[in-house]
């Protein structure tokens, strides 16, 4: 997604809630959190899930520093005792595991998903181990910038909705998707814009975008 187009759909979103708008008056607009799709971002998602997103990109880090790069073959390669040492927990591990060889072995065509619309995007994801709706749904936002996608599956994302709407308790996923419906067909744009408010409360910050990129020569 441009930065643009992220502040167009804001804009018209902050003209008819003034729940966002009190976000934009109190913390601005920020720039488009986005990751460029492929095999990193996945992996970066993998080691995100159920951690703070600084935990994740630490260990994301060692991972990388220890194969020199992020494709599908060097990781492969690793023993899950050097995976450990960096911090990748058994589970994790096997999630990883799983993820590459379908990659490396084209079961998975990551260029592919571009073409196909939210559910298959999901379909084909969620039917590797480990990777569930959060993950497909926070790839589709934030890689393939999908406008619509909303992440009810993500908690900063129902804590942010609570603390913005004020409302007495913490939503689960089903609340979550019913409050979501007043942003359709942009919800995606009100995520960013939730997420934006939640982070700056706490004095957070997004994963730095230069954390996934590989090489020029890099497939993906």
């Amino acid at each position: 997604m441009r930065q643009e187009d992220f502040e167009a759909a804001l804009a018209g979103l902050t003209a008819t809630d003034e729940h966002l708008a009190a976000l934009v008056a109190t913390y601005g607009v920020p720039q488009v959190w986005t990751r460029p799709p492929g095999f990193p971002a996945l992996v970066l998602l993998v080691l995100e899930q159920q951690v703070s997103l600084a935990s994740g990109a630490a260990t994301y880090r060692k991972v990388r520093a220890r194969i020199g790069t992020m494709r599908p073959e060097p990781l492969l390669a690793t023993t899950s005792e050097q995976l450990r040492e960096d911090g990748v927990s058994r589970q994790k591990d096997r999630y990883l595991r799983a993820l590459a060889d379908a990659v490396a072995t084209g079961a998975l065509d990551l260029d592919a998903l571009a073409h196909l619309d939210d559910d298959a995007v999901r379909e084909r994801l969620v039917a590797l181990p480990g990777i569930g709706r959060w993950t497909a749904d926070t790839y589709l936002l934030a890689s393939l910038a999908r406008p619509d996608v909303w992440p009810v599956g993500d908690r900063a994302l129902q804590v942010a909705v609570a603390e913005a709407l004020d409302l007495p308790q913490v939503p689960d996923q089903r609340e979550l998707d019913e409050i979501g419906e007043r942003w359709r067909p942009q919800r995606a744009s009100a995520a960013r814009m939730l997420w934006h408010g939640y982070l700056e409360r706490r004095g957070r910050v997004e994963t730095p975008v230069d954390l996934l990129l590989e090489g020029p020569d890099s497939p993906l």
